[in-house]
C-alpha cells in the first residue's frame, strides 16, 4: 500500500507540473498575430536580437530556418557561432500549432516531449521582420529576413516588447559578421 500511495502521489505531482507548466504559453499581456500565413514565415530568419538564455550563450551569427514536414509541422534549424569555442553549432526542433493555424502561437521543442511557447507577437506584412515572444517573460526574439533591422521596426518592436512587459534592456544585439554558416540552406 505504500508503494501505492508513494506512486499516487508522484503522479500527481507531476500532473500538477504538467498542467501548470503548460497552461502559460504566451505571457499575459501578449498577442499573437492572427491572420498568420506559415508558408510566408517559412524560410531563413537572422536573429537580430535576443534575452540570452542557456542554449544560445556564446552564440553570434544566429539564424533560424523554418521548413513544413509532411504532417504540416514546422521543422526548425536554428545555428549560430559559438564565439568561445570558435565553432558553429546548431540545434534541430519542431513547432506545433497550437490551435487554429491562422493564429502564430505555437509550441516547440528541441528536447523530445517537452514543448515551451513560441509567438509572433508582430510581423510586418511582407513577413521581412518578426517579434517572437516565448511562453513567458524571460524569452524573447527579434528577427529579419536580412542581417539588418531597420531602426523604425526596432523602434515599433521594442515599444510593442515593452507594452507586453518585457524589460527589453536585457536585449543581447546579435553580430553577424561571418558568411561562412555551413548549415545555412
Amino acid at each position: 500500500m505504500k508503494i501505492y500511495n508513494k506512486l499516487l502521489a508522484v503522479t500527481f505531482v507531476l500532473a500538477a507540473f504538467l498542467s501548470l507548466n503548460s497552461c502559460q504559453s504566451i505571457p499575459k499581456n501578449a498577442k499573437a498575430v492572427d491572420n498568420f500565413e506559415v508558408n510566408r514565415y517559412l524560410g531563413t530568419w537572422y536573429e537580430i536580437a535576443r534575452f540570452d538564455f542557456r542554449f544560445e550563450k556564446d552564440l553570434n551569427n544566429t539564424t533560424a530556418q523554418y521548413s513544413l514536414d509532411e504532417n504540416g509541422n514546422v521543422v526548425v534549424l536554428n545555428s549560430g557561432y559559438n564565439y568561445k569555442k570558435l565553432e558553429w553549432e546548431k540545434a534541430d526542433g519542431l513547432a506545433k500549432f497550437r490551435g487554429n493555424k491562422d493564429i502564430a502561437e505555437l509550441k516547440v521543442s528541441f528536447f523530445g516531449p517537452f514543448y515551451s511557447g513560441y509567438n509572433v507577437i508582430a510581423l510586418d506584412p511582407d513577413y521581412q521582420h518578426a517579434l517572437v515572444a516565448g511562453k513567458n517573460l524571460d524569452y524573447l526574439w527579434i528577427l529579419s529576413r536580412t542581417p539588418n533591422l531597420p531602426e523604425n521596426v526596432k523602434t515599433n518592436f521594442l515599444k510593442i516588447a515593452k507594452n507586453a512587459g518585457y524589460d527589453t534592456s536585457k536585449l543581447v544585439w546579435v553580430d553577424h559578421n561571418k558568411t561562412d554558416n555551413p548549415f545555412l540552406k
